[in-house]
């Protein structure tokens, strides 16, 4: 059957247009009017009808016309690659403004105007033949004349000339078509290239089916000679699966013989187990009615064992009594011996004590009575005193220069962190410059800080740390007006300083410059006249800064800062009428104006740049107030040097009269403490004298000690007939002990034999208990392995049973195979051996061949 075909008619191709008489084609640009547009107030251009050129030098306009063609014909500002707002195209000063565009017809009368007005805030407006318009239909009638300002094959701004030398050859071809050939073309081209693509994918597809089916064939070829094995194995394995029916009831006729075995086994054990228990029994009464009488002789034995325990108990409660009384008679024993030690020893301590007294009385008689030297006293006390007026006045004296000393510290302190602050100025503009691009300005200012002495003039640099501006404004402009180089150069004054410093510092990459001043040089007044000051200008670059002369002189010279002037917002409006006064440079808060003549011709023409913020001259240090800071730290420090000699001297003055006192003091203390060692001596002999008193009078008071003695003697003879008595009764309970014994042992001896009879009737029934014993295990064992076989037979029935129920067929067909276990499982290996040895495949190899045969078939 023929598929229908898809393919649509291709769309008519876009009607060939030619010149008309007046030699334009429609769409050509026949006028441009330009106002307020970028630098031009009023423009009216008309291109011919062929090949325009725009000629002239840079900065006269020529781009700014390329930029009125491609946004007036429904262009973006993003596609011209400079501004991004149509605001920023608006001259500047200027609230708004517009392009004009007219486009020719289709005919020679017919002709098209594009006006699209614009203002500094961003707003457009469209007008198509003098009515409102909308973006969307001025694109409309720009692809009717197939006018891409997009498309950089036919529109190439200049500033997007790297981006068309980055398109591909593919690229250019297909912007290519879009610019010159028919609208539907480069959509025909990528479907013609979709097309091809997929027609390669189709041809790959086929050739490998191709390969597939003569892979299949031969494999099919290969599974028809394994099919019939396959059939040969089936029948071989049906008659194993009829032998392996039979297998389960052969063996459930064997366990079926076993359980009756042991079934009888269990019989003849049960027989045997009840003639034992019948015996058993026979011997058991008699030695359970001796273990009646038992229990009446043990309660016997037991009631005197505890009779005899009592009786222990008490015999040693009073063992315990009679111990205790013989310790308290021998303690009264030893306080009547002591006793008599104490009263002899007190005669002997009355006797030393009468001479002890004696003697401490002759001491304090003999002792010489010793008075203090007043007249010593008095003039060490004076000298002492004149020493701490002396002391007193030194330390206020020491106090004064202390605290005039502090003064000047502390301001040797805010002198030395005014100049570090003042350094740590000149350190950040060094790392300004060194993040600039001068690498090694630090390295160079320091060698030039140490090779100083070396130098026959004063050197100056770099630069930037000499220049000191106040306002932020005029930071911007002196960095914007004079070169980079010149900020990381050095300033010298003297030829050989110079020669010097290129030599050593050539390295470091910073420039040399030489001042020899010029007294014939003229120099230009500074002077701001009426018109200027009404036109905005308020000063002139070189009025700004502050440097020494050397480095300002060389800053006005080579750059011409005293032609350069400097004015407010008011002079940004009104910059066309600046130049008329003759000011060809002159900066603004926004932007920068220079104005040049030719050569040649001798028209004007200028440059407007935008101010740049300032990246080097954010915070200048003043050079001058650097070195006065130095000058003041010197002398601070050489004026804290004479005090701290000052006060080390008033020190070790002060020092000398301490030392002074303290010996006065020592000699004194020496006085004073003989003079205590002798009264103290004094006490202590007055002292001794009455605790030796005191001691004889305690001696003489003690008590007589024969009412002492008579007193023990009483207390031990009564302690004596108390432990008699405790001897008597221990006797008694002994005694009744002996009694209670012999009676207990009579009935334990008792209670032994009639034990030995019972465990010899015990000892007699131990046999036939064993045997009995052994035979009721017997018979659980046999019980269990009747249970065993019962549940094995039941298992194998119902085994059997799931693999085949015993039909007449059946029982016909266990007729004809072995009969035994071993010989029907011998069959069944040799016929799945011999089922295996025709064909080692499975099933799964005839699905496959019959599901190729029918897909064959189909």
């Amino acid at each position: 059957m023929k598929r229908p075909s898809t393919r649509e008619e291709p769309p008519s191709k876009r009607a060939k247009t030619s010149r008309g008489e007046d030699d334009y084609m429609p769409g050509n640009i026949i006028e441009i009017e330009l106002r307020n547009f970028m630098t031009y107030d009023c423009l009216v251009c008309k291109p011919g009808s062929r090949l325009n050129l725009v000629i002239g030098p840079n900065g006269s306009g020529k781009s700014s016309i390329v930029c009125a063609i491609a946004l007036g014909l429904g262009g973006e500002p993003q596609l011209l690659g400079r501004a991004t707002s149509i605001g920023a195209y608006v001259k500047r000063g200027e609230e708004s403004g517009h392009i004009k565009i007219s486009l020719r017809g289709s005919t020679k009368d017919e002709k098209l105007t594009i006006i699209r007005r614009i203002d500094a805030h961003n707003k457009s407006e469209w007008l198509f033949n003098g009515k409102v318009a909308s973006k969307k239909a001025v694109t409309e009638i720009m692809q009717q004349f197939n006018i891409q300002v997009n498309n950089l094959t036919q529109f190439l701004p200049q500033d997007r000339v790297c981006e068309f030398a980055k398109l591909t050859p593919v690229q250019l071809l297909e912007e290519t078509e879009k610019a010159v050939g028919d609208p539907q073309l480069p959509i025909q081209h990528r479907a013609l290239v979709d097309k091809s693509l997929e027609l390669k994918t189709i041809e790959m597809a086929v050739k490998r089916n191709g390969e597939t089916l003569n892979q299949l064939k031969a494999l099919n070829a290969e599974l028809e000679k394994d099919v019939e094995r396959v059939r040969q194995r089936e029948v071989l394995l049906k008659k194993a699966e009829s032998m392996k029916k039979k297998l389960p009831w052969l063996k459930y006729d064997a366990i079926k013989a076993d359980y009756l075995k042991a079934k009888e086994a269990e019989k003849d054990v049960k027989q045997k187990l009840e003639e034992a228990a019948k015996t058993l029994n026979n011997l058991r009464e008699p030695i359970e009615k001796q273990k009646l009488q038992k229990p009446q002789m043990d309660a016997k034995c037991k009631r005197l064992s505890n009779l005899i325990k009592e009786n222990a108990k008490r015999r040693m409660e009073l063992l315990e009594k009679e111990s205790s009384l013989g310790v308290q008679i021998r303690g009264k024993y030893k306080e009547m011996g002591d006793l008599k030690k104490e009263e002899e020893s007190r005669q002997q301590r009355i006797i030393k004590a009468k001479e002890d007294l004696a003697i401490a009385e002759a001491e304090l008689r003999n002792l010489p009575v010793h008075e203090p030297p007043k007249d010593v006293l008095d003039k060490l006390r004076s000298q002492i005193s004149d020493l701490k007026v002396s002391a007193n006045q030194k330390r206020i004296q020491k106090q004064d220069k202390e605290k005039v000393l502090n003064q000047k510290n502390i301001a040797l302190r805010h002198c030395v962190d005014r100049l570090k602050d003042m350094e740590n100025k000149n350190n950040k503009l060094l790392q300004a410059l060194r993040n600039s691009g001068a690498e090694k300005i630090f390295e160079a200012y320091h060698w030039l800080r140490e090779h100083h002495q070396e130098l026959n003039k004063e050197v100056y640099g770099p630069v930037l740390l000499e220049v000191n501006v106040s306002n932020r404004d005029h930071a911007d402009y002196l960095e914007g007006h004079v070169p980079y180089y010149i900020w990381k150069s050095f300033i010298t004054q003297d030829p050989h300083d110079r020669d010097f410093l290129v030599r050593n510092l050539k390295s470091f990459d910073v420039p040399i410059l030489n001042y020899v001043g010029d007294k014939h040089r003229h120099k230009e007044p500074f002077f701001i006249s009426n018109e200027m000051r009404e036109l905005g200008i308020y000063s002139r670059l070189d009025q700004v800064f502050e440097a020494p002369d050397a480095v300002k002189e060389v800053l006005i010279s080579q750059f011409g800062l005293e032609h350069s002037y400097i004015g407010s917002k008011e002079t940004d409006q009104k910059a066309s009428e600046v130049a008329k006064l003759r000011v060809l440079d002159f900066w603004t808060p926004e932007n920068h104006y220079r104005w040049s003549v030719s050569r040649y011709g001798g028209h004007v023409s200028g440059s407007v740049d935008p101010v740049d913020r300032s990246r080097l001259l954010l915070c200048g240090s003043d050079v001058g107030e650097i070195e006065r800071l130095r000058c003041r730290k010197e002398e601070l420090e050489e004026t804290v040097c004479a005090l701290e000699v000052d006060l080390k001297l008033l020190m070790t003055e002060q020092r000398s009269i301490d030392e002074e006192e303290a010996k006065l003091h020592k000699q004194r203390e020496e006085i004073v403490g003989n003079v205590t060692l002798e009264m103290r001596k004094r006490r202590e002999m007055e002292n001794r004298v009455d605790q030796r008193k005191r001691k004889l009078e305690s001696l003489l008071r003690e008590d007589d000690q024969d009412a002492v003695m008579a007193k023990l003697i009483d207390e031990a003879a009564n302690l004596n007939t108390r432990r008699l008595q405790c001897a008597i009764d221990i006797k008694n309970l002994l005694v009744e002990a002996v009694a209670y014994k012999w009676n207990f042992a009579e009935k334990h001896m008792t209670s032994i034999e009639f034990d030995a009879k019972i465990r010899e009737l015990e000892h007699s029934l131990k046999q036939p208990a064993k045997f009995a014993q052994q035979v009721a295990c017997q018979l659980e064992y046999c019980k269990k392995e009747t249970e065993d076989h019962r549940q094995q037979l039941l298992a194998a029935k119902r085994h059997a049973e799931s693999i085949a129920i015993i039909t007449p067929e059946l029982e016909k067909a266990f007729l004809e195979m072995p009969t035994t276990i071993e010989e029907l499982e011998a069959a069944i290996h040799d016929t799945l051996s011999q089922a295996n040895s025709n064909l080692s495949l499975n099933q799964n190899v005839v699905e496959e061949y019959e599901h190729r045969q029918g897909k064959h078939c189909r």
